[in-house]
């Protein structure tokens, strides 16, 4: 039954959960921003500095250490959301897996 429920689930999500996933797979794939990557380099909040900045509506002028400094502007509007969308993605993700690295290492129960 739960497959079932999760297949209905999956087919509810709509176009912009959609791109905001194939963006963070993007990400992953392509641009090589992997958890892993990001449970050791990304640690300081620097993923969701990085969503806010795309989600900004005013100049996007952004620069990761060893990128030159970047302006953002010329992507379409939903293009930076969803950007923005899928940083914020990643962010949950690693706050996450540090969670349960966190409760493994205590020998804790998981929450829900």
């Amino acid at each position: 039954m739960l497959a079932k429920e999760n297949a209905a689930f999956v087919a509810s999500l709509s176009r912009a959960a959609w791109s905001i996933m194939a963006e963070r797979r993007r990400q992953i794939d392509v641009e090589g921003w992997t958890p892993e990557h990001d449970d050791t380099e990304h640690t300081a909040g620097e993923l969701a500095n990085a969503a806010a900045a795309w989600a900004r509506t005013q100049q996007i002028v952004m620069a990761w250490p060893g990128n030159s400094p970047t302006d953002k502007r010329s992507k379409p509007r939903r293009r930076q959301l969803v950007i923005a969308g899928a940083l914020i993605l990643a962010e949950i993700e690693r706050l996450d897996r540090a969670e349960l690295g966190r409760r493994d290492a205590q020998g804790g129960p998981p929450d829900a």
